[in-house]
């Protein structure tokens, strides 16, 4: 078959995907299986074998990932539901003081505490960032909206256990211990940088509090008023949710928000927050001590059983499940696992049609036509899994979708080329993460619960994490060196 009859086919195909989900609003599940079965059909693999096909991609990525997406969704709901977020944000801010507590707060939220979600993560944290960006000065709003935009969308993508990160270890058969080491060396940097570099910008001029902020007021907390700060509030429509003296969750209006009942409160006793977190945190330095193991070629059998990120993840949920019945009751912990399915249910079918995606794409003869494009270096490739995530993710919106589906396309290619698939996980996610904007509905989470105008927004949320798009590229290049 004609090799530009087959390029311009995945290429009308993507960009159809995108179309369908920008412009009628088509489910992205549903657009990527649509266009996986045409590039099928298009390209000779004929209706059986492309269903086929497609079966065993989708299969194939939920056997490596969709376990390990499932224990990360649980240890969150459990977390949420034990307020250890809110708490461990009051630590942060008492243990690093105003000028550190950005780059603490930033690094928690992206590496371990990516098992949370985005959405639940901003509605939990964000009355804390209002109270700490009066303290960080006249810019503290804009420094704490660039803190919550990059380091909680770098972390989807580039560091285990953000779902996206384990969904492009799963597609590209990436160990998860790899990714989570490979993620760290290019997160960390990246969300130090980004905040350093956006500070100083902020500082100079690019932000202006009269423009870039929302005028909104919110009544002094008990705390705030000791030490004489002030909050800025969301709107109406986002009510705040803080704890009180007694742990108690209430929002702003002094109620109990959903799924808190009266019964809770008289049982929920505080537990240490090292506790909350201990289950999680022990599961990663599991994983990573048999990665390095497993780079250094010793075998330890015991090590290669509870360092397997399925049965580590396996020991969290159940560790933090424990901790969360003494802390706030079974009914509670129960009602959250209940949840956390229920809002990972599309995470899992995306990232299986991203598998059939890149099946149907690898079945054919388009790994060898790129790879008679490609020179034979790891860079140019980056480079166009980079590009290719780019583009996507402005026309999307979506940090995984574009992830996902420009990894699923270079794919094929990787081993021919010689190109370590970690190298190309981490180009896609960098990728990514470029020019976050309106048709993302992270951007207006941050707008709204941060305090910030639209104009505002774009400052920290479209241009803050492009700078940290662009800082990831570089820094997997380098590592790119080395592998």
């Amino acid at each position: 078959m004609n090799e530009w009859y087959t390029l311009g086919v995945v290429g009308l195909v993507i960009v159809g995907v995108v179309f369908a989900i920008v412009r009628f609003r088509i489910n992205p599940v549903i657009a990527l299986a649509v266009g996986a079965a045409a590039i099928g059909l298009l390209t000779g693999l004929g209706p059986v074998d492309t269903v086929t096909t497609m079966t065993r991609g989708f299969g194939d990525v939920m056997m490596e990932a969709g376990l390990l997406i499932a224990w990360g969704v649980l240890i969150g709901a459990m977390l949420n539901e034990m307020g250890a977020i809110t708490r461990l944000v009051d630590g942060l801010l008492r243990m690093f003081g105003k000028r550190g507590v950005p780059y603490a707060l930033g690094l928690s939220f992206a590496t371990y505490l990516q098992t949370i979600f985005v959405d639940v993560m901003i509605v939990i944290a964000a009355p804390l960032a209002r109270r700490i960006a009066p303290r960080l000065g006249r810019n503290g709003t804009g420094i704490m909206g660039v803190v919550f935009a990059v380091s909680l969308e770098t972390g989807i993508v580039l560091m285990v256990p953000g779902f996206a990160a384990v969904a492009l270890a799963g597609l590209l058969g990436v160990p998860l211990g790899v990714m989570l080491i490979g993620g760290l060396v290019v997160v960390v940097p990246t969300v130090i940088l980004t905040i350093m570099l956006m500070t100083i910008a902020f500082r100079l001029g690019f932000w202006n509090p009269e423009k870039d902020e929302k005028a909104i007021v919110e009544e002094p907390t008990k705390e705030d008023a000791a030490d004489g700060s002030t909050d800025t509030a969301p709107s109406a429509s986002s009510p705040r949710i803080d704890r009180t003296r007694t742990g108690t969750v209430r929002t702003a209006l002094g109620g109990v928000p959903h799924g808190y009942t009266a019964v809770a409160e008289r049982t929920e006793r505080e537990q240490p927050l090292l506790l909350l977190f201990a289950p999680m945190l022990t599961a990663l330095l599991l994983i990573a001590a048999q990665a390095v193991l497993t780079v250094l070629a010793i075998e330890v059998p015991a090590m290669q059983f509870i360092g397997n990120p399925v049965i580590a993840l396996l020991f969290a949920v159940i560790a933090t499940g424990m901790i969360g019945r003494r802390a706030v009751g079974t009914q509670r912990i129960e009602k959250s696992l209940v949840k956390g399915f229920q809002d990972g249910g599309q995470i899992f079918v995306l990232t299986g049609v991203g598998g059939s995606l890149a099946a149907v794409i690898s079945e054919g003869d388009l790994g060898a036509i790129l790879q008679g494009y490609f020179q034979a270096t790891t860079f140019a490739p980056l480079l166009v899994v980079w590009v290719m995530a780019a583009v996507l993710h402005i026309a999307v919106g979506s940090v995984t979708l574009s992830a996902i589906t420009a990894a699923g396309v270079i794919a094929p290619v990787a081993t021919s080329l010689g190109l370590d698939p970690l190298l190309i996980a981490l180009a896609a996610g960098a990728g990514a993460l470029f020019c976050v904007h309106v048709t993302s509905n992270t951007f207006w989470l941050l707008q709204s619960f941060l305090g910030q105008s639209v104009r505002g927004a774009l400052k920290t949320v479209t241009v803050g994490v492009s700078l940290a798009s662009v800082i990831a590229l570089a820094m997997t290049l380098v590592l790119a060196v080395f592998l």
